[in-house]
């Protein structure tokens, strides 16, 4: 029964042993699924008065928790422990949730399959042996399988959205400058947003409400409050929603993904919504302009990594020597490729090739989606353009990277951005993406519950959840 339950389930309940309920599962699964890196016991579980008391949650590892282990997956962090909370955490803490772990992910949120953890991999729960997607992955494994009631995400170019779409859940990337990032260990800080990944649309929506507005931590955040839930249940009959045509030129979209994703195109006419092909002449260089801004920025943000201030140190004869020791061991392959990637690109002979190029086709990408928005309310395309895929399968870091063809516009242009279940391929769950205007993020929920209401795939308007076997 706790498998299947969502936040408003919880609410209509006795909430005294959820907690319990909770750690129960995860000591039933976790051995398999690896989700968690850390588990709290159950006295250091903090609970506070609020009108959410007692539901359990999780906090993907790169989220920072007061007195509890932060380690980004990360041999350099592995036994840092934060004087604060993140203003996230601090937030559900306050409307009573209550954290029972910290979720594994790819190294400092650098991949798409939670393989590059330094610690370990996460199996999907539908299929143990492919990946649930990442770098949230823990995440999305957790809630999947049950282990908690819903969970908090990073999304740097699609790392909340692709895991929920392996793992069939909802995934929630905010417009830029909603949520607080104070507490969040930064990859590429203009583009990294924490999100919401639930098994409902709604518990999407209820874990914004809480978790949005302006923060005085963290000088990009917005002074504005919104209502996600008043609108929510209005339908989306006159809407009009752009596909772009760079869905059907990608020659790695698979055939069930794309199957999938006409039924959901089908499904919004049904509901009253107009949908046309357009085209949008930069995206096709959204993945490529990505990979020259995200590691430059984390060239950047992790070079205080260097064994000297906290985390990992190795000893060595002088300070140079220990810097390097320190920072080859404890970084990972995929996060040092990334920081070479990064320092080279923002170097003095290269800078004005690369990196200052790659942020005025940023400009140029964000001002297409501008003119899209002018027309359309919102964009669909699929979340992710293969299913789950198996462990080890895929090694060559391009096709790795191309998992994010249909993510890091979103990112790049700080929209917001939804995955929603809608179906199968290979056995496996698949997702549909939702990508709205700036600050039109109560609209992107409202649009992805009318698909999850009335999915065909769907019981009760709820996707099915996988029955993890140990």
């Amino acid at each position: 029964m706790f498998q299947k339950m969502t936040i408003e389930d919880c609410l209509e309940v006795e909430r005294q042993d959820l907690v319990k309920e909770s750690l129960k599962e995860i000591e039933r699964v976790d051995k398999v699924l690896k989700s968690f890196i850390t588990v709290l016991d159950e006295e250091r579980i903090e609970i506070d008065e609020g009108p959410f008391k007692g539901i359990p949650i999780a906090i993907k590892d790169n989220i920072v928790t007061k007195n509890v282990r932060t380690t980004c997956a990360s041999k350099i962090l592995e036994n840092y422990v934060p004087p604060y909370d993140a203003t996230v955490v601090r937030k559900l803490k306050k409307a009573g949730f209550a954290i029972v772990g910290k979720t594994n992910l790819d190294e400092f949120a650098m991949g798409s399959s939670t393989e590059r953890s330094a610690f370990f991999v996460t199996r999907n729960p539908w299929d143990l042996s492919c990946v649930p997607g990442g770098s949230s992955g823990g995440s999305a494994a957790a809630v999947a399988s049950g282990e908690v009631v819903a969970a908090l995400g990073s999304d740097t170019g699609g790392s909340v959205r692709q895991p929920a779409a392996f793992c069939g859940i909802v995934g929630f990337k905010p417009t830029y400058g909603l949520v607080s990032r104070y507490g969040l260990v930064a990859f590429a800080s203009s583009l990294d947003q924490i999100g919401p990944m639930t098994k409902s649309v709604r518990d999407a929506a209820i874990l914004m409400q809480i978790i949005h507005g302006r923060d005085p931590f963290d000088s990009t955040t917005i002074d504005v409050k919104m209502d996600f839930l008043s609108h929510i249940e209005q339908g989306i009959e006159g809407f009009r929603f752009a596909v772009p045509v760079e869905v059907y030129e990608y020659e790695g979209l698979d055939k069930e993904v794309a199957e999938r994703f006409e039924e959901c195109i089908k499904l919004v006419e049904k509901l009253g919504g107009k949908v046309e092909r357009v085209k949008i002449p930069r995206l096709k260089y959204a993945v490529a302009t990505y990979y020259v801004i995200a590691p430059a920025e984390a060239s950047s943000n992790l070079a205080r990594y260097d064994g000297v201030k906290y985390g990992l140190r190795v000893e060595k004869s002088g300070l140079k020597e220990t810097y390097s020791a320190s920072r080859t061991m404890g970084f990972g392959e995929e996060v040092r490729r990334r920081i070479v990637l990064g320092t080279f690109t923002l170097s003095a002979a290269y800078y004005e090739a690369y990196f200052n190029k790659a942020q005025k086709v940023r400009k140029l990408l964000a001002n297409d989606l501008n003119s899209v928005f002018d027309q359309f309310d919102a964009i669909l395309t699929p979340t992710s353009p293969i299913p789950a895929f198996k462990i080890g399968s895929i090694t060559d870091p391009l096709a790795y990277y191309l998992m994010d063809v249909f993510t890091t516009f979103a990112n790049l242009a700080g929209v917001p951005a939804l995955s929603v279940p809608f179906g199968f391929a290979q056995g496996l769950p698949v997702g549909v993406q939702v990508v709205g205007k700036r600050f039109e993020d109560p609209k992107v929920l409202r649009i992805g519950r009318s698909i999850e209401k009335f999915s065909p795939y769907n019981d009760n308007g709820r996707f099915p959840l996988p029955v993890v076997r140990v």
